[in-house]
């Protein structure tokens, strides 16, 4: 959440919403962060801040997934991963894993592009986490990655590699520099980030699972090893569950910081900003409250910035969605229409697979919010055939969407449906309802512990809002609740999404348009289970 510079506080998360696997790097007095996007595009998203608690998104770095074709329908656990940004020769550079193809990177000039296209640096199955480094002491560069067992069998180890200066190719096969299986009481070492500093070599690495691990240091003269190690953040009393993997950052004035991230179930994997200092017990990095995470803290010794946090809102000006969404899988030509007005205007693409909304790549996403908070939407399906439908969706692995429809006899009805994580297609939540002139406000409210409520208001009579759902549409108008509590659900590494989608079953031509309108995401304060 943006947090306001009059506060000598800031708490945490800085970043309340999915933003896995974060790297942060500072360039002058400007602080980028990326993170994992997975099979999301565009993907590799880029955020910006000048104190590092306020952030906006400013972009991606990759328009496509590559190849092509094997992202053209939904991988939600495949793609991006955990990638590292760096600043190295008047260019920014960010390296990733692709479990299933190898190490990529890209580069650009500025933060905003524009960047190449990806280049495969290592091909192989399972290389994942990676981060480079260009050692200015000696003109060396190197990287160091992590392994996937369930591409490679392996896991819990760490390799490096001498790389090309240029940042095009690793010139050896590389080394095991740490092997977790050696330090008693380690495992699932993963996400590793590489630095130099006081004559050391140094890698911030977290261990022991992403929603109960610690995150360790480990230090070297020399980059093959040996390394020695130390546990330097780990939940302790706190309720920060497993702090894992981030980045070291310092900023103009000296002092150091960490951010990292929390799994938090259908919210996905936040990211809190933690203190650091160096010389803690024989010149370790202390991070947190002496190696606990911290709730609050003096805010950094930056100049202050106005409140700030990545978009959630959108009026789609000419037919463009904003910064904060992504589609599930590459995006086709033909599914949303630039236009001169406001509203996006998306085609009901037809699919075979219109019974269930996971398996589809036209599903406009943004994260889910990790604070309580009630998402509307305008919607109006227009002309269209028998079937064609369109709504406003909380997807993961279990999904619930709102919507219309249109029927056989031509007529729209406010519809709304789910699908269980173990079931193959979605099921009524609620009985249809008319939805005269084909319009719709639609409705969640989302509770603490990612417990929705659907609603929705067709403007067909007057009334009061959030009265009885009698079932059929009838007696006062206004909000209207529909069906059961929704509990949202994260997919395998993912957290829950909210999408936008317009979709119609298989045939023959164009099966008609739905128009969005005024997407509005407005966070609420906490309040108690009811």
């Amino acid at each position: 959440m943006s947090a306001d510079p009059a506060e000598p506080v800031y708490r945490n998360p800085v970043l309340d919403a999915d933003w896995s696997d974060p790297d942060v790097i500072r360039v002058g007095d400007d602080f980028y962060l990326t993170a994992s996007s997975f099979g999301r595009v565009p993907g590799l998203p880029l955020l910006h801040s000048r104190d590092l608690v306020n952030w906006t998104l400013v972009g991606h770095a990759l328009q496509r997934l590559e190849p092509e074709s094997e992202f053209a329908a939904p991988r939600h656990d495949c793609g991006v991963w955990a990638p590292s940004l760096r600043h190295h020769d008047g260019r920014f550079w960010i390296f990733w894993g692709d479990p299933d193809r190898g190490v990529f990177q890209v580069n650009a000039p500025e933060i905003r592009g524009p960047w190449t296209r990806p280049h495969l640096v290592k091909a192989g199955k399972g290389l994942i986490d990676p981060c480079p480094l260009w050692d200015d002491e000696t003109g060396e560069a190197y990287l160091v990655h992590a392994w996937a067992k369930s591409r490679s069998g392996v896991k819990n180890r760490l390799t490096g590699h001498r790389m090309h200066p240029h940042g095009t190719e690793l010139l050896d096969e590389g080394k095991v520099i740490v092997d977790g299986d050696r330090i008693p009481g380690w495992f699932t070492l993963e996400g590793p980030k590489l630095y130099r500093h006081d004559g050391w070599f140094w890698i911030f690495a977290p261990a022991g699972g992403v929603e109960t691990g610690w995150q360790g240091a480990f230090r070297s003269r020399a980059f093959f090893g040996p390394y020695e190690e130390k546990v330097v953040l780990e939940q302790n009393d706190t309720d920060v569950n497993g702090p894992h993997q981030g980045g070291w950052v310092r900023t103009p004035s000296g002092e150091d910081w960490f951010l990292h991230f929390q799994q938090r179930g259908a919210y996905g994997r936040v990211v809190h900003l933690q203190p650091m200092r160096w010389g803690g017990g024989g010149g370790w990095p202390v991070i947190g409250d002496d190696g606990a995470p911290v709730a609050e803290h003096r805010r950094p010794d930056l100049p202050p910035q106005p409140p700030a946090a990545p978009a959630t809102d959108d009026d789609f000006p000419g037919g463009r969605p904003g910064r904060q969404w992504q589609w599930t899988a590459n995006p086709r030509d033909g599914w949303a229409t630039h236009h001169s007005a406001d509203g996006l205007r998306l085609t009901c693409v037809r699919t075979p697979d219109a019974h269930d909304l996971r398996a589809l790549p036209n599903v406009l996403t943004q994260r889910l919010p990790g604070t309580p908070c009630t998402v509307e939407v305008d919607l109006r399906l227009d002309d269209g055939e028998p079937g064609a439908r369109a709504g406003l969706a909380v997807l993961g692995d279990a999904y619930s969407w709102i919507g219309l429809q249109r029927g056989p006899d031509g007529t729209v009805r406010l519809v709304h449906r789910f699908a269980e994580t173990v079931a193959d297609q979605e099921r009524d939540a609620a009985p249809p309802r008319p939805a005269p002139g084909g319009r719709a406000r639609l409705r969640v409210d989302i509770d603490a512990g990612a417990r929705c409520r659907f609603s929705y208001d067709t403007g067909d009579t007057g009334g009061t809002a959030n009265t009885a759902d009698t079932g059929d549409g009838a007696g006062q108008g206004g909000f209207r609740p529909s069906g059961q509590v929704f509990a949202a659900t994260p997919w395998r590494w993912v957290g829950a999404l909210l999408g936008l989608v317009a979709l119609a079953p298989t045939g023959q031509g164009h099966a008609g348009t739905a128009t969005f309108t005024q997407f509005r995401i407005r966070i609420q304060e906490k309040r108690a289970d009811r």
